[in-house]
């Protein structure tokens, strides 16, 4: 093993955020990315798109085997974990809570005891060789609940998850917290507003709206639509993780939210705008036609906002994309996607 590479951990590297990560810093500097994914229904290889050159190993894995984990922190060393590796869609959370708890509960709890173990001479001491070690948990702003009408999430709100999905998500977090107190253990946290953009699975809202529209089906909107969400473009969300993977302090809990507040009826309006310019129905009617409201979901939380000042004071970042930027780069990748475009 060649000493001055730096072999860093990612899990779920084959999702959306994580492959989105790798496509943008794989390849740079002296680092050996190991991804390690389940390859779920939501991960894909046709995801990741690297330079062939580039210092990557792939592992077909699940965070919940033990052994594998410890197998794999001895084989590599790793000095730094990029842990994306979750169940994330909440409506699944709700038919479905099981594999939430095992996943997101069980398995990021199996990467700290690993990384624990590898890392610590004793608790509050870092071996020699990890002294730069880190272990950046990615989370999101579920974990607050919801907003009324004004206010935003700041890394001191209170916890208030209203789904097995956060719920599972905040447990996540205070083991990760946990394991940071009690043991010393080298961790970071990023919080992060609703991601879109690449590689985002079709089961999401943005993806929803675009394929339903362009299979002419009705594009189903939750509730009469004014649930609100603060949208980030998914290359300024793995930018902010990068930095604080880098320079983020030891302990701390930064939120990364692109400040771009948006009902969901907007959302979907905005999208059919574009794809009337870009991919117009062949009857001539406004892709609007096929908007339809559904009975709402169960525990709906009514608004998110994140106020990302810390981040953007302390280590610069700053989101590049505003929504009308982002959304019709996005729009336009589905549409290669689809071969429409």
């Amino acid at each position: 093993m060649e000493s001055q590479v730096e072999y860093i951990l990612i899990t779920g590297g084959a999702g959306f955020i994580g492959s989105n990560y790798l496509n943008q810093f794989a390849g740079a500097g002296e680092v050996h990315y190991v991804n390690l994914d389940k390859l779920t229904y939501a991960g894909s290889l046709s995801n990741i798109h690297i330079p062939q050159e580039a210092p990557y190993t792939f592992v077909e894995g699940d965070i919940c085997d033990g052994p594998l984990l410890k197998e794999l922190f001895e084989t590599y060393a790793f000095t730094k974990v990029l842990h994306f590796a979750a169940e994330s869609h909440v409506d699944n959370s709700i038919s479905g809570p099981e594999i939430f708890i095992d996943t997101n509960i069980r398995g990021t709890f199996n990467l700290l005891e690993v990384a624990r173990r590898l890392w610590l001479e004793q608790p509050h001491k870092l071996k020699r060789e990890y002294q730069q070690a880190r272990f950046l948990h990615v989370s999101t702003d579920e974990v607050y609940g919801s907003l009324g009408p004004t206010g935003l999430f700041t890394e001191k709100t209170a916890y208030a998850p209203n789904s097995p999905y956060s719920a599972s998500k905040a447990a996540s977090d205070m083991l990760v917290r946990s394991y940071f107190h009690t043991y010393g253990l080298p961790v970071v946290t990023t919080n992060c507003s609703n991601n879109y953009g690449p590689n985002q699975h079709d089961e999401k809202l943005i993806p929803t709206i675009i394929r339903k529209a362009l299979e002419r089906e009705p594009i189903p909107i939750y509730g009469d639509g004014t649930n609100v969400r603060d949208w980030l473009y998914v290359a300024d969300h793995c930018q902010g993780i990068k930095l604080v993977l880098e320079r983020g302090r030891v302990g701390q809990t930064y939120n990364i939210g692109g400040r771009n507040e948006r009902q969901n009826i907007y959302i979907a309006r905005r999208i059919c705008q574009i794809l009337d310019q870009l991919e117009p129905r062949s009857d001539g009617n406004p892709y609007s036609s096929q908007i339809r409201f559904v009975p709402d979901r169960f525990g709906h939380d009514r608004r998110y906002a994140i106020d990302a000042s810390k981040i953007e004071g302390e280590l610069g970042w700053k989101a590049v994309e505003d929504f009308e930027s982002g959304i019709e780069k996005t729009v336009r990748w589905y549409l290669q996607k689809y071969n429409k475009l």
